[in-house]
């Protein structure tokens, strides 16, 4: 009993709940082949390409975020922008990442989130060490814990997250694509915890998250060695989901992400929800009581309208339209 008592407090934080997104930014899926419509502006990229934006795209920001529409209504894309420091995590990343997630943790129409580079070749370099470098030693520590409270929260987010890594994934790189829960990487990208080269050791969660993905003996040896494995290889050990074959335009880990959100999308959202804290929380415990959180989850999707529409859905032979509800 204490146990369903305790799961009806925690999973309250993932109980959906609507939320204004008057003052968010709002731009139109900018990769080729997405379901986009009313793009005014284009860009180059880097190998002659053409990115399409919508015209709220502010080319200053260190991130971009990016509610999709159409038929891919319910995606949000979280783009990390800071081309001259190969998007390493600076205090600015973290304040606007930390707002960005505190944004579509509390929007019920957010079925999943895309966490991607708008940099070619770079995912995340980890730390941003010339920042690091200017500060006291005393400035530190807070720092690298607003940094491990960022990417806690992006874990704890109650959708699907999924990190498309499209190029390097160093440190606090990799460290963030670890608290998602599915990984897509390029087979040409690089990604590694290589903070003992620095003579410290990886300290936003990837001593707990990298074990806990690869099994304990192999994130020793990658951990103390710094290794650094393709994404090939990164399949090969389990980091990954998916290891893509990478395109002309440098996109192939985000559009393979996008499929796998598309495939996402139509399912109950509720339901996708509660099968994540059901999941996130019962791994984490014996079995017996991780039988208790699931029954504790799957409580709370009887009394939805989402499951009646299931089922009428079902009965009709047509395809649900679930609402959240």
């Amino acid at each position: 009993m204490a146990v369903l008592v305790g799961c009806r407090v925690f999973f309250q934080a993932f109980r959906p709940r609507t939320a204004n997104l008057e003052g968010a930014r709002r731009l139109h899926d900018f990769i080729p082949h997405a379901r986009t419509k009313k793009l005014q502006h284009v860009r180059p990229t880097a190998n002659g390409g053409i990115r399409q934006y919508s015209s709220d795209f502010k080319s200053g920001d260190d991130l971009s975020v990016r509610y999709l529409d159409g038929e891919d209504s319910g995606i949000v894309v979280f783009g990390i922008n800071r081309p001259k420091a190969k998007n390493a995590i600076s205090k600015n990343l973290v304040k606007m990442m930390s707002e960005a997630i505190e944004s579509v943790k509390k929007n019920n129409k957010v079925r999943s989130v895309i966490l991607c580079s708008l940099v070619p070749g770079i995912f995340c370099a980890g730390a941003d060490l010339k920042e690091r470098a200017k500060m006291h030693q005393s400035e530190v520590g807070p720092f690298v814990s607003k940094a491990r409270a960022l990417i806690t929260e992006l874990g704890n987010l109650p959708m699907p997250t999924i990190a498309a890594i499209d190029g390097a994934a160093l440190g606090g790189g990799l460290e963030m694509a670890l608290a998602c829960d599915i990984r897509v990487a390029a087979t040409s990208a690089k990604m590694g915890l290589v903070e003992t080269k620095l003579a410290i050791i990886p300290g936003a969660g990837g001593t707990q998250r990298l074990p806990r993905a690869i099994g304990v003996s192999m994130a020793k040896e990658l951990i103390f060695a710094a290794r650094v494995v393709d994404g090939s290889e990164a399949k090969s050990l389990g980091l990954v989901n998916h290891a893509v074959e990478q395109n002309n335009s440098g996109d192939a880990a985000y559009l393979r992400a996008l499929e796998l959100a598309r495939e996402f999308n139509p399912q109950g959202p509720i339901a996708i929800r509660m099968a994540k804290l059901a999941i996130n929380q019962g791994i984490e415990v014996d079995l017996t009581t991780g039988l208790a959180i699931e029954e504790a989850c799957y409580a709370q999707v009887i009394p939805t309208k989402d499951r009646l529409e299931g089922l009428a859905a079902f009965k009709e032979k047509r395809p649900p339209r679930y609402k959240g509800e």
